[in-house]
């Protein structure tokens, strides 16, 4: 399949005109590059505004190199269809995890004791079979099993995260869905 990348940095006007170019192109679908690298996550946000109304709406739109789970909330609610991201692996890799009431970091000595699961509704296997206390121990101690099961555990949250968005648009309910994540998603601790 061949995208498109709608390039132009910051600049609503280069980036409107070169998506009006590229979907004369008719092509397999559209992407939206050249962000997440350093402006704030209102100008990325009002790029996306300002550039998906000029794709066309029956490609799929996506949006290179993002994101957090709200970037990503965010951008579905501009008419983002996909993403990619290092965020799940790159940060499992440091001990941190995502959650639904936001991103933990297994390093900080809070966990040291903590025998609850990273999540306690998920049901990736991390969650499922390891505590806090052991993956964090696993990391501290440099044993590569703690990367890996924090990266499991994101890819796994991430990846239901995307079925909830799915299943959530499919049922009319976005606005409400996003609106309680947000409300839910806390930050980090």
């Amino acid at each position: 399949m061949l995208f498109g990348i709608n390039q132009g940095a910051i600049y609503d006007d280069i980036r409107v005109e070169h998506a009006k170019q590229i979907a004369e192109l008719n092509l397999d679908g559209y992407a939206i590059g050249g962000l997440a690298v350093g402006e704030t996550h209102e100008e990325m946000y009002r790029i996306i505004e300002s550039t998906v109304p000029y794709l066309p709406e029956d490609k799929p739109i996506y949006l290179m190199g993002v994101g957090t789970p709200i970037n990503i909330l965010e951008a579905v609610d501009r008419g983002v269809d996909f993403f990619d991201c290092v965020y799940p692996s790159r940060n499992g890799r440091h001990g941190h995890v995502y959650t639904n009431d936001g991103k933990l970091n297994l390093f900080n000595a809070r966990y040291e004791l903590d025998e609850r699961p990273i999540e306690e509704e998920c049901q990736c296997p991390a969650c499922r079979s390891y505590s806090r206390a052991y993956i964090r121990h696993l990391l501290k101690a440099k044993e590569m099993l703690g990367m890996r099961l924090c990266v499991l555990h994101n890819l796994y949250f991430y990846n239901h995260m995307m079925e909830e968005i799915r299943d959530a648009i499919d049922e009319g309910r976005y606005q409400e869905y996003k609106r309680e994540k947000i409300e839910r998603y806390q930050g980090e601790s």
